[in-house]
């Protein structure tokens, strides 16, 4: 049993490490450039969870300290213009897809309004709009920088290798994945991340229609249409999908511990009550 064990977990690897290189083939660009850490600078990465309002009442020295990346909406968010993040992720294609929806329109307004330095990170497959390029080059304040969010999973040295190299990460579930890789890639030795609940499983039901209805509450008052949008789009899946999605997400996390242990990285998660289980938990 132990040996057909084994050769089955040395095929479902051969397989990944195929899988993972075709896919690099066709979706990754090898003209990936980084901004490079000051010596010593350390990230904070703002997850958009609800316990983010309590490290910022309660830790905000500490966040202005360091270096911060923020994700998705926090830039309609008012503490937005408080805590200046210098790095800002987005990875959903919605926000390319669908700039005249009001709340996505809002978010460019605010990036188009930044006015301190700060590097904004697109995949390397997005199509811009002309709306967006323009805010972007009109906006000296802003630095644009692509990724790879190609998934990559296989042998443990193939994965470090496309890793390094960027040309891929760990299934990004959700934008908290790419962020963390993104910070790594930047040449960052901590990394700290707040606002990272992930307690979905706690809001996760089945309506009487057997619709899965998922409460993903934020640090910022929620928009009624993009909770709407939100809560549609759970409702085409079944709840065993949505669960494995889940599952992606915290294997992910795991994958990209080992990975930064191999680099010399330290990862803290400073988040209280978070789900995440793959990192080292710190207070601050």
């Amino acid at each position: 049993m132990k040996t057909l064990d084994r050769l089955s977990k040395m095929l479902k690897t051969a397989a990944d490490t195929t899988m993972s290189i075709a896919k690099i083939a066709i979706l990754s660009s090898k003209r990936i450039t980084m901004p490079r850490a000051d010596a010593g600078a350390r990230m904070v990465i703002l997850g958009n969870g609800p316990s983010l309002n309590e490290t910022i009442a309660h830790s905000s020295d500490f966040l202005m300290q360091h270096h911060r990346l923020a994700v998705n909406f926090a830039a309609n968010a008012p503490a937005f213009t408080s805590l200046q993040p210098t790095h800002y992720v987005l990875a959903d294609p919605h926000f390319f897809q669908a700039i005249n929806e009001p709340n996505v329109a809002r978010l460019w307004l605010a990036l188009s309004q930044v006015d301190w330095a700060m590097n904004l990170f697109v995949p390397v497959n997005v199509s811009l709009p002309s709306d967006v390029a323009g805010i972007i080059a009109g906006n000296a304040c802003l630095r644009l920088y692509r990724y790879n969010l190609t998934p990559v999973e296989g042998a443990e040295w193939f994965e470090n290798w496309a890793y390094k190299s960027r040309l891929g990460m760990p299934r990004p579930r959700n934008v908290l994945i790419p962020s963390i890789m993104i910070a790594i890639a930047c040449g960052y030795r901590t990394i700290y991340i707040a606002g990272a609940d992930h307690s979905w499983t706690r809001t996760l039901s089945v309506d009487d229609d057997n619709n899965v209805v998922s409460i993903q509450p934020h640090f910022y008052k929620e928009d009624e249409k993009e909770v709407q949008r939100v809560n549609t789009e759970y409702m085409q899946y079944p709840l065993h999908q949505i669960l494995y999605s889940f599952y992606v997400a915290f294997r992910s996390y795991h994958t990209i511990a080992r990975y930064a242990g191999h680099l010399g990285v330290d990862i803290f998660n400073i988040t209280p009550g978070s789900f995440i289980d793959a990192f080292p938990r710190k207070k601050v």
